[in-house]
């Protein structure tokens, strides 16, 4: 009996021609399509890449580019076509799907890094394997790693076969070593040697001490890095026409060593015949001229007229035209080479703010965020009163980052929005326990502090402090925000018994005080407070057989028992851009205090501190510090107080030698004295452990400072210098300081100490 099913199989592989395929094939009507051989791809995946659709004749022509089709998806290892009746048979044979993918000894760049350059080719876990992918995958890697400069850098593949029509891929890396730049030729320069465009390069040769460095380990990106600078370097000099023809990077044979050649053409020097302002001139032309820098008769510069621009364009942000285009056009005279700069102004629309939005404040209340910024809703946008407000919120000390967006308005084209985004930072801490410090020697403490309690910005602070010297007992309060306009009020109350001799370096005698306070603070400007404080402190004197003769003096002449009404002023202004770890910005501080007439004790202290960031590149920042201070008596005191003296030596002060340690002496202990003056320079850098740590802080620094019976026994060859490393560490608790200092001038009678700490508050 013969059938009467049909059945023709064609077998194709991938690579076959049409002209292969020209077996005898009757012509029928698709009335179905049935695939075979499915494990993982859908049905619907199949028909949407099959070219024929119920319905339409298929035919012995029709086969190839069917069977082609099917092949581009890349799913397939086989595909054979076949007829049963009116239905086209279509059985397929999937290629493996990838189980997982592993890569071992890479170092230098991440797993996830190179994951994201496999999955571009098409190899991840889940997608379908392809034996002809590997040799992609192998060139892909080695191009991750040729741009890090790394040629030897070797890759092998194994794949292993799973149940399931699944595979494992291993790759395993064997990286080399880093090639090592030996050498970068410069042809076609004349107005500047090899020397000064290469000084500018953060690649170059190796050096006799380049083992502390990477700067002679070839990458790509910074040989790119480096022609950008070197173009810069050239149109900022006037060379307006600079090209760089071409650049060669030749590799040695061992794959060790890689030389550089740049061709450039420098073209001729231009100098500036005029500038020019032209477009929409919002704001008058005279303000505008004097943000230009560049002037008639200079040597042209990209880079003094892109800082032009941007100077105008920030002004423009001042009138609410946040999104103005400046453009400095070049008209270039070849003959004379000269340049006539013409800045096309257009303002754009004026921008308004619709909203202002805050987020991110789990615990902070949103009025104490809104109070600090300084652009309004429904005004137009500033771009100063944008980066003021942010500015505010991080030298609040409440948050870890604000950051500000504008975003427009969708379907509006003069609105923005200013949404404002923070990240909390421990604002309090409760602290208890048993310790030890250098300065104190063993203490029992416990503190509560809270710096925005419950998110009002309020701030609460209670201690209890029992050490061998101090034993303090203190509550203050305070309210930033006393009144609408910013006034600030608060209170504090406190106890606290010293014995000064037991520090074993200041002269001995014991001190019983306690006081009350209440203070206000002034906004007088944006960066400008007045502060007043009135207070009451009643005062107790005792003393030791080891206290010295000048102290028994002064209880002579003035009583050993005080009440003291003092009244406290301050002025300070602050440009810091953050309260915390600051990085650029300035602080100043005068206070004066004075013992009212009347108070069992006339006298007054004058001190000023000041501290100036200044940022250099990148996260590298110096910091200047100073603090001056003086003291002395009127009325019927004999002098200024000896409790109230200065005293100069520790981690807050000169470093290296130990605290309060430095300045006159009595009996061999220091006894402080009425004038003070100490300068800090320091050098901050990133940690080279912990780059992106935001609490942490290193800086090489050099201290100097003394201090002086008075004002007139100032002695410059008395100063003691130091020079040492700091650690400033930002802790949830409290701030930590460590310092290795060496002092560099320390006479006989100093005490020196290389290693000091600090746990708690800062002047920073």
């Amino acid at each position: 009996m013969i059938s009467r099913v049909r059945y023709r199989l064609i077998v194709l592989i991938l690579g076959l021609t049409a002209s292969c395929c020209a077996w005898s094939f009757d012509a029928f009507v698709v009335r179905d399509i049935r695939v075979e051989g499915l494990q993982r791809i859908s049905l619907g995946t199949v028909l949407n890449y099959l070219p024929v659709n119920v319905g339409e004749t298929f035919d012995a022509g029709r086969t190839a580019g069917t069977i082609r089709a099917l092949f581009k998806t890349g799913f397939f290892n086989d595909i054979r076509l076949g007829e049963d009746g009116d239905v086209l048979v279509v059985r397929v044979e999937e290629r493996p799907a990838i189980a997982t993918v592993k890569i071992e000894g890479n170092k230098d760049i991440t797993t996830d890094q190179l994951k994201d350059a496999l999955k571009s080719i098409g190899l991840s876990e889940g997608s379908i394997f392809d034996r002809s992918s590997l040799e992609k995958m192998k060139l892909e890697l080695e191009r991750q790693y040729f741009s890090q400069g790394k040629y030897g850098v070797k890759v092998q593949s194994t794949v292993t076969e799973l149940t399931d029509n699944r595979v494992d891929l291993v790759i395993d890396i064997d990286e080399g070593s880093v090639a090592r730049l030996r050498r970068i030729n410069i042809i076609g320069n004349r107005a500047f040697s090899d020397k000064e465009l290469l000084d500018s390069f953060e690649l170059s040769p190796r050096a006799m001490f380049s083992f502390f460095s990477d700067s002679d380990q070839y990458s790509s990106r910074k040989l790119s890095g480096d022609l950008e600078s070197l173009r810069s370097h050239y149109l900022d000099n006037g060379y307006i026409n600079f090209s760089i023809d071409s650049t060669e990077v030749s590799v040695t044979p061992d794959k060790s060593d890689v030389y550089v050649t740049i061709n450039v053409t420098e073209g001729e020097k231009y100098t500036i015949s005029g500038v020019q302002l032209a477009g929409d001139l919002i704001v008058p032309e005279e303000e505008m001229r004097k943000l230009v820098s560049i002037r008639a008769g200079d040597v042209f510069s990209r880079k003094a007229a892109t800082q032009s621009a941007a100077a105008i364009s920030e002004r423009l942000g001042k009138e609410g035209y946040a999104f103005s285009n400046v453009n400095p056009s070049p008209k270039v005279d070849k003959e004379k080479r000269e340049v006539e700069l013409v800045f096309f102004v257009d303002p754009g629309r004026r921008i308004y703010v619709r909203r202002v939005n805050v987020a991110g404040n789990l615990k902070t209340q949103d009025e104490v965020i809104r109070r600090e910024v300084r652009q309004m809703e429904g005004g137009w946008i500033s771009t100063d009163k944008v980066n003021l407000s942010r500015t505010r919120l991080d030298r609040l000390g409440y948050f870890e980052e604000a950051t500000v967006e504008t975003p427009a308005v969708p379907g509006v084209a003069d609105q923005v929005d200013v949404n404002l985004s923070v990240k909390e930072r421990p604002s309090g801490s409760l602290t208890a326990g048993i310790g030890y410090s250098q300065s104190q020697g063993f203490l029992v403490n416990a503190s509560i502090s809270q710096n925005n309690v419950l998110g009002t910005g309020k701030r609460v602070s209670a201690t209890v402090n029992n050490s061998t010297i101090n034993r303090t007992y203190s509550f203050s309060y305070t309210n930033p925000y006393y009144t609408l306009e910013g006034i600030s009020r608060g209170f504090s109350i406190f106890s606290r018994e010293t014995d000064a001799g037991e520090t074993s370096i200041v002269v001995d005698y014991t001190t019983d005080v306690r006081g009350v306070s209440v203070d206000y603070g002034f906004p007088l400007s944006e960066f400008n407070t007045a502060n007043l404080s009135l207070g009451y402190e009643n005062t107790s004197v005792d003393t030791t057989s080891n206290t010295p003769q000048s102290i028994f003096d002064f209880i002579a002449d003035n009583s050993d028992h005080f009440d003291i009404f003092k009244l406290t002023g301050g002025f300070t202004h602050d440009t810091r851009n953050r309260a915390i770890l600051a990085s650029r910005g300035r602080l100043h501080s005068i206070s004066t205090e004075v013992a009212l007439p009347g108070s069992g004790l006339e006298y007054y202290k004058l001190r000023y501190r000041a501290l100036q960031y200044l940022p250099l590149y990148g996260d590298y920042t110096l910091l200047l510090k100073g603090d001056v201070g003086y003291g002395d008596s009127y009325g019927d005191t004999s002098g200024l107080p000896f409790f109230e003296n200065f005293y100069a030596g520790g981690p807050e002060s000169v470093r290296g030698y130990s605290s309060n340690s430095l300045g006159p002496q009595e009996d061999g202990d220091a006894r402080g004295g009425a004038f003070k003056t100490v300068g800090n320079l320091e050098f901050i850098f990133p940690a080279p452990f912990a780059a992106d740590n935001k609490s942490l802080r290193v800086s090489t620094f050099f201290d100097i400072g003394n201090v002086f019976a008075d004002v007139g026994d100032f002695d410059a060859g008395e100063l003691r210098r130091s020079v040492g490393v700091s650690v400033l560490w930002f802790t949830p608790i409290a701030p930590m300081t460590f310092s290795l200092a060496w002092p560099m001038n320390d006479r006989p009678g100093d005490d020196t100490e290389r290693f000091q700490f600090t746990l708690g508050s800062f002047f920073f």
